[in-house]
């Protein structure tokens, strides 16, 4: 069984030789530190070279400016026009190296959203001949996959900033609804534009994060994500196409959530103090459903060592993978540290290694 044919085995639940290994690949840019793990995960590893398809969606024209602020950070100001007026949205930048700040969003009140609603629907259109490039490249190592962006809710949440969404989820349910709604549409007609041009199958999803607890409960799950996702969902399933999706968080009162929005695998699916599902209890709630990509994470790749990887590798297998179907040993996030890419390396191999060498 090749790479290719492990991910797409995994992908739709079917037995598997062994469990597939993988690891994203965001490393910190220009380091030559990670130029060793990054050989050894495209030689070992199953790839997934990410092909974003939002590059079909006609941006809006959105204008930027600078203003002072303080000694320590700048003002930027991003401006978005929209038929009903313009809306503003600011963020801290620091002067000294400092992380920024989130200050204001787009839809700040029901007015804002009202003007984001008038905006037209953006034009989806492009030549698509660079996905067909991309798989040509992965070849039999992995797959292409189709990069979705945000799901309805999480982009919504984006332009309010989660604790306003959540506010407006109890004074302006309904204009929430509304923008879900169109983001939606949005994407149903990127999905079929895609589908059409005959890209896929393999596509992943991101956002549900916003909208899980503690934050929001199992109704906001339901109402706005699962609502929203689900027909997009369908038509990639009808297509014969599968869904991957990625959210953090608090999974085991929503897990039902992703059963139910259709969710081919799910990445990651974290323990305590990070989640709040064992991988044991995350087996139990989608066995035969949905793939398991996970769960080490991503800071003991850094913090711990090779010895408790492996430990923590087997132990994942015996747990996730004991029906010989729906598991992707995965850490929770791409490799982060800058300059740190030797500190990681061991760490990497052992979980790589201890996957090549399971034996049924």
């Amino acid at each position: 069984m090749n790479r290719r044919e492990r991910l797409d085995r995994a992908y739709r639940y079917q037995e598997m030789d062994r469990p597939a290994v993988y690891s994203r690949r965001g490393y910190p840019p220009n380091d030559p530190t990670y130029d060793r793990l990054k050989a050894y995960i495209d030689a070992h590893t199953e790839i997934k070279l990410g092909w974003n398809a939002r590059r079909l969606v006609a941006p809006y024209e959105i204008t930027e400016s600078v203003e002072p602020y303080s000694a320590d950070f700048e003002r930027h100001v991003r401006t978005l026009r929209t038929p009903a007026g313009d809306l503003r949205a600011t963020h801290l930048v620091g002067l000294k190296n400092q992380p920024g700040l989130h200050e204001t969003y787009f839809v700040n009140s029901r007015e804002d959203a009202i003007k984001y609603l008038s905006l037209p629907l953006p034009e989806i259109s492009g030549d698509v001949s660079t996905f067909f490039a991309t798989d040509a490249v992965v070849g039999d190592r992995g797959i292409a996959d189709v990069n979705l962006g945000f799901n309805a809710a999480g982009l919504i949440a984006e332009l309010c900033g989660s604790t306003n969404f959540a506010m407006m989820t109890i004074t302006d349910r309904d204009i929430l609804h509304a923008m879900c709604e169109r983001e939606m549409t949005i994407l149903l007609n990127l999905v079929r534009h895609l589908l059409s041009h005959g890209v896929g199958p393999y596509f992943s999803i991101l956002g549900q994060e916003y909208i899980v607890p503690p934050l929001h409960g199992p109704r906001d799950f339901d109402d706005f994500n699962v609502r929203y996702d689900k027909p997009v969902f369908d038509l990639v399933h009808d297509a014969g196409g599968r869904m991957h999706v990625h959210s953090h968080g608090r999974m085991k009162q929503v897990v039902g959530g992703f059963l139910a929005m259709g969710a081919d695998v799910l990445h990651p699916f974290e323990a305590p103090p990070m989640g709040d599902i064992t991988p044991a209890e995350a087996k139990a709630a989608v066995r035969g459903r949905i793939c398991l990509e996970g769960n080490i994470q991503i800071n003991e790749m850094y913090e711990s060592t090779p010895e408790a990887i492996r430990a923590e590798t087997e132990a994942l297998i015996a747990t996730c993978f004991d029906d010989r179907c729906g598991l992707i040993v995965s850490p929770t996030a791409s490799p982060y540290i800058p300059g740190a890419g030797e500190v990681c390396f061991p760490q990497y191999q052992a979980m790589v290694e201890t996957v090549l060498a399971w034996k049924p």
